[in-house]
């Protein structure tokens, strides 16, 4: 699992993957290439934590039987249509997403939380509620609990798992990174 530190590092933005709350977004070409990679070394972290790259709609996985005491990170695979959670060089928690509708596309690259709330409501869609919301850019692209149907939906959000949703929020920070890969 050591394999997706190597990676960040190898491509020169092991920095921008480090948490850094005073730094916004970066989608540049490179941010965006190293995300798609953290992306699929997860996938393949994946079975080799949980020995599955399989989960239903709505599902997730989270490890108690190891030390996740690292500085947390979050790595999204809009292909796969999942999340995962890593605590330094650990995968700690996979969960399924729902990403961004066809013209409501989810960005990619590297995204420090910039804001979190245990409870928000748009302001954009007729108010509507985004449990445990942690903001990605000043646009109004987060992490949120909502509806997870296994396929791309949203407005451009990150939707997950009500539980898993919570659970993330416990342990991220305002400038923790959350590479989104295509």
């Amino acid at each position: 699992m050591k394999k997706l530190a190597l990676a960040l590092a190898a491509s020169g933005l092991f920095a921008l993957a480090a948490p850094a709350s005073a730094m916004g977004p970066v989608e540049t070409p490179e941010a965006k290439q190293t995300a798609a990679s953290a992306a699929s070394i997860a996938l393949a972290d994946m079975a080799e934590a949980f020995g599955t790259t399989e989960l239903k709609p709505g599902k997730y996985l989270w490890r108690t039987d190891v030390d996740a005491s690292g500085e947390p990170r979050v790595v999204i695979s809009l292909t796969d249509q999942l999340a995962f959670l890593y605590r330094g060089d650990l995968l700690v928690a996979v969960s399924t997403i729902s990403s961004g509708k066809p013209g409501k596309d989810t960005p990619t690259g590297i995204f420090p939380i910039l804001q979190k709330k245990p409870m928000h409501r748009s302001v954009k869609y007729d108010n509507a509620p985004m449990p445990h919301m942690q903001r990605l850019d000043q646009f109004g692209i987060a992490l949120h609990a909502g509806i997870n149907p296994g396929r791309p939906a949203s407005h451009g959000c990150v939707r997950l798992p009500s539980s898993f949703a919570a659970k993330l929020y416990q342990v991220t920070d305002v400038g923790t990174p959350v590479l989104i890969g295509a």
